[in-house]
């Protein structure tokens, strides 16, 4: 399932702090801006709301972290989530399998960026479409989904991610609200 946030300017942190366990209000507050506090609060709560729902876990959720930093939840391996937050919104995704999820603001379309990360046929792609903000935008979210599904985050050559690769993508664009998200399965 997927649980989206993209109503920030409402989201109150006092009062998500006041729902947090003190672990992860550590964390919350630990970020020096207060979009960053706000951002991470309400991921943390999605996945509350996600868990109680699929799940009846009334209580916070334990994380644990793989070798890679990728979070995963004390004493249910059969669980799996992503975390994702841009400025506009913030998302969750759980599910039974490994789960990737990225979300993205929509900007203006960089050719110097697009030339580091992307791959020859992806930067013709991107160049040819109409909307290149966007099309640059869905292919970061759907690489950077994949590397969360995998644990791997950012550390290989970003050219090469999607290159032969197997997994399922499902994107979303909102170009009303300004932000593109992918989930990621395995199949």
């Amino acid at each position: 399932m997927l649980y989206l946030n993209d109503d920030i300017a409402a989201f109150c942190l006092e009062e998500a702090l006041r729902c947090l366990p003190a672990w992860r209000r550590e964390q919350v507050l630990g970020h020096r801006r207060e979009l960053d506090r706000r951002l991470s609060a309400a991921a943390y709560l999605l996945l509350c709301r996600g868990l109680k729902a699929e799940y009846g876990m009334a209580e916070p959720p334990e994380f644990a972290y793989a070798e890679g930093g990728k979070p995963y939840l004390k004493g249910r391996p059969d669980i799996h989530f992503s975390l994702s937050h841009c400025p506009a919104a913030v998302i969750c995704a759980i599910a039974t399998e490994p789960i990737g999820a990225d979300i993205e603001r929509i900007r203006h379309y960089n050719a110097e960026l697009s030339r580091r990360v992307l791959s020859p046929a992806e930067l013709e792609q991107v160049e040819a479409s109409a909307m290149p903000e966007v099309e640059f935008t869905r292919l970061w979210t759907m690489k950077e989904s994949l590397l969360k599904l995998t644990g791997e985050g950012i550390r290989r050559d970003l050219k090469t991610v999607l290159c032969g690769c197997q997994a399922c993508f499902s994107t979303t664009v909102n170009t009303a609200r300004g932000y593109v998200f992918t989930v990621c399965t395995e199949r």
